[in-house]
């Protein structure tokens, strides 16, 4: 141990301190977060290889994320049946909440996709954390459904393989709801272990995301001290890029939706939810700023209770339009081009598929959109790690991300009861 690298340790522990008292003193997680970006940049940059020891946290960091994505997968899912009171409200409003959410997020990772090749992120950069890296080969799309199913349910869990879960969790949460509502007495028990259970998941998943910015600080450091400070340089064009997918979402798929199918005034509309989009701007929580989404839907959009109560919550459990589509598929172009892997229009299907099949069961809670960037990069064989720089500004993306969630769930709301006012 040379001396440089004993002032890395010591400078690195007074970083630590210094995102500590941000936190403490801002009591926001996304400045802690840009003040660890800016000193685990300069920390890296300085020292080089002598502050490899970070890697180690960083990669501690990562495999604390890894850990809780199943547990959050099967609970996100099968608790969020609690929420339908009847299965008349499953059969009449459900389903085709559900439709829209999942495909408005289909379409979000579609034009995900399309900017951020237009971009073309991460193209000429390297991650040499991950030097050693083999992409995987994607099977056939025939092989890739049979694997969807769950045949060995457990198997799955243990294996890490996220939709084979997340498709027999819906079957339990459909069970569940039908049970509740025809033998309530034989899932009570049921039903608030699951409960419960989720209580305590997402209070796990809380202390990880406490841990975040320094997580940010050792993943940015490692990158800097082995890629260099010109590498970070593509940061800024990642940001753009998913602001303007945020955009073109709003333009290109709310716009319409809420002009030809609900048909009302789209700019009346966003002016009637813009208290809950400034909110979700700043709080950056979709569940946070869910009573001002009911609020302003009820009181502004003119939405009854009864759909604005029961989509609004569900919107934040199902197809996030930005955290569930546009943003896992910006991460995976971006981390494909860093490794200088071609992604085919078959290796594009396959991510809009994971990411309208995923997001049943990742959306929604806390991580959410580094939840449901892990899956699609498991599933395409990319390496996780890869996603190290962007988490690096992850607060500042967050922001839009969550404005344009809510807005998707909005829009949802307005056109499902629009569209039953209708039918009834």
């Amino acid at each position: 141990m040379n001396i440089q690298m004993i002032l890395a340790i010591v400078l690195s522990i007074a970083a630590a301190f210094i995102i500590y008292k941000v936190k403490k003193k801002t009591g926001k997680l996304s400045l802690a977060s840009l003040s660890a970006l800016a000193l685990g940049l300069a920390i890296g940059s300085i020292f080089k290889e002598n502050s490899s020891f970070l890697s180690t946290v960083g990669k501690g960091y990562m495999s604390l994320v890894k850990m809780i994505v199943m547990p959050l997968v099967i609970l996100a899912i099968t608790t969020s049946s609690a929420r339908l009171k009847d299965l008349n409200t499953l059969k009449n409003i459900g389903i085709k909440t559900v439709g829209l959410l999942l495909g408005t997020t289909g379409i979000a990772a579609l034009l995900g996709i399309v900017v951020a090749n237009l971009f073309n992120l991460g193209a000429g950069l390297t991650f040499n954390g991950a030097i050693d890296f083999t992409a995987k080969e994607i099977p056939a799309f025939s092989q890739v459904l049979l694997d969807m199913l769950p045949a060995n349910p457990a198997g799955a869990v243990v294996e890490g393989k996220i939709i084979p879960v997340v498709i027999f969790s819906v079957f339990i949460a459909i069970a569940l709801v039908i049970l509740d509502n025809r033998e309530p007495e034989k899932v009570k028990y049921f039903k608030g272990f699951l409960l419960g259970a989720s209580e305590i998941v997402q209070e796990i998943t809380r202390w990880i995301l406490k841990l975040m910015p320094y997580g940010v600080f050792a993943l940015i450091a490692t990158a800097a001290s082995q890629n260099g400070v010109n590498t970070l340089g593509s940061l800024s064009i990642v940001i753009i890029a998913v602001y303007l997918t945020c955009i073109l979402q709003m333009l290109l798929v709310h716009t319409p939706l809420l002009a030809f199918v609900a048909k009302v005034n789209p700019l009346k509309f966003f002016k009637a939810i813009f208290p809950a989009q400034v909110v979700a701007f700043t709080s950056q929580s979709s569940y946070g700023t869910l009573p001002v989404t009911i609020e302003s839907l009820v009181d502004g959009a003119e939405v009854s209770e009864e759909v604005a109560g029961f989509v609004a919550p569900i919107g934040a459990t199902v197809g996030m339009n930005a955290c569930g589509g546009l943003y896992p598929a910006i991460v995976a172009i971006f981390v494909a081009n860093m490794f200088n892997i071609d992604l085919s229009l078959y290796h594009y299907g396959l991510i809009v598929l994971t990411t309208m099949i995923s997001s049943l069961g990742i959306a929604g809670v806390p991580g959410a959109a580094t939840m449901s960037t892990t899956v699609i990069l498991s599933t395409l064989g990319l390496p996780v790690e890869g996603m190290a720089m962007i988490i690096a500004v992850d607060s500042v993306i967050d922001m839009m991300r969550t404005a344009t969630n809510v807005t998707g769930a909005a829009v949802v709301a307005k056109v499902v009861d629009a569209t039953e006012k209708r039918r009834k």
